[in-house]
């Protein structure tokens, strides 16, 4: 080759305007680029009595079928006993991949006793972590599939006067494995004064009771002032008050997602009339920290607690 021709090619590969440049900066790009042809995996567990609105509103905040109403029906003459349901939709968004798995858990606390009802979820979110772990030792690391439940919204009855023993009861119990969002289902069957007592009443009976529910981070100083507003926002909405609909109604002229009362319509997406779109915006905004604190935390915890039953068998 000669000397002409290998300047001509090096020149590709220099940038004259910015000597000293190496190129560490496209590194996120790289990374996103990777990050979006591989696609994302998120698993979300939601927890709650029957008739709660838990398949509506999951319909609702993914805009898909996951829950078919045939399906939300049928779950309503389920045995009294608490099954687990795992089903998974690829959503598909500007490009974007989400491999996104619910896991419902029909019969919870519909039971005259219900003293054992929160076993089989425990051991679903334990099953998850034994399965990544062997799959973490496999050679085929690369390709692990990750099914373990990055968050659970926990579905708290409108109707009450605050958490009812099994509410507590459950959260104490899931709460060092997994990532909890408390949830106000129906808020529409509340006033706006109502819901803000029932939100300080379960925070408080959360307090007492020295329940770790999911906290949100923190901005980061060099975050612009309207994100740091809309995260301290979300913070204050917790437990998010929501209520779903597959309907589209005319208000106005235009079509919005809701529900039509004698009284008037809810938008299910009027920020004004409940914190829909607040917990779709809180998942979507957190999404990483809450696979980040499943893994670096209550994945941890699993991991070392297996290491130390398997240590002390050994001997």
């Amino acid at each position: 080759m000669q000397s002409g021709e290998m300047d001509e090619s090096e020149d590709d590969f220099t940038n004259p305007e910015t000597p000293g440049y190496v190129g560490f900066a496209n590194l996120p790009n790289q990374v996103h680029r990777k990050s979006v042809k591989k696609g994302f995996e998120f698993t979300l567990m939601v927890v709650g009595e029957s008739g709660l609105g838990k398949s509506t509103l999951i319909n609702s905040l993914f805009l898909t079928d996951l829950y078919p109403e045939a399906h939300s029906k049928c779950c309503r003459k389920i045995d009294k006993t608490v099954s687990i349901d795992a089903s998974t939709v690829e959503i598909e968004e500007r490009g974007v991949k989400l491999r996104l798995t619910v896991v419902d858990t029909p019969g919870y606390g519909d039971a005259i006793n219900n003293n054992d009802c929160f076993d089989p979820i425990l051991k679903y979110i334990d099953d998850q972590y034994e399965r990544y772990l062997n799959d973490e030792s496999g050679l085929n690391r690369r390709n692990i599939v990750d099914n373990r439940v990055h968050c659970c919204f926990y579905f708290i009855s409108p109707t009450g006067h605050g958490l009812k023993p099994l509410d507590i009861e459950f959260m104490k119990a899931l709460h060092n494995k997994v990532n909890i969002v408390p949830v106000i289902a129906k808020s529409d069957t509340l006033t706006k004064k109502e819901i803000v007592n029932l939100k300080r009443r379960i925070m408080d009976e959360i307090d007492e009771n020295s329940i770790k529910i999911y906290h949100m981070p923190d901005s980061d100083s060099d975050e612009d002032e309207d994100f740091k507003e809309q995260n301290q926002k979300l913070k204050d909405s917790v437990p998010f008050a929501v209520c779903g609909s597959s309907q589209l109604i005319e208000v106005k002229g235009r079509k919005v997602r809701g529900r039509l009362y004698p009284w008037g319509v809810v938008e299910v997406e009027n920020p004004d009339h409940c914190d829909f779109i607040k917990l779709r915006s809180m998942l979507i905004t957190h999404m990483q920290d809450l696979q980040e604190v499943t893994h670096e935390v209550h994945y941890e915890n699993f991991r070392s607690q297996n290491f130390t039953k398997s240590g002390k068998s050994e001997r």
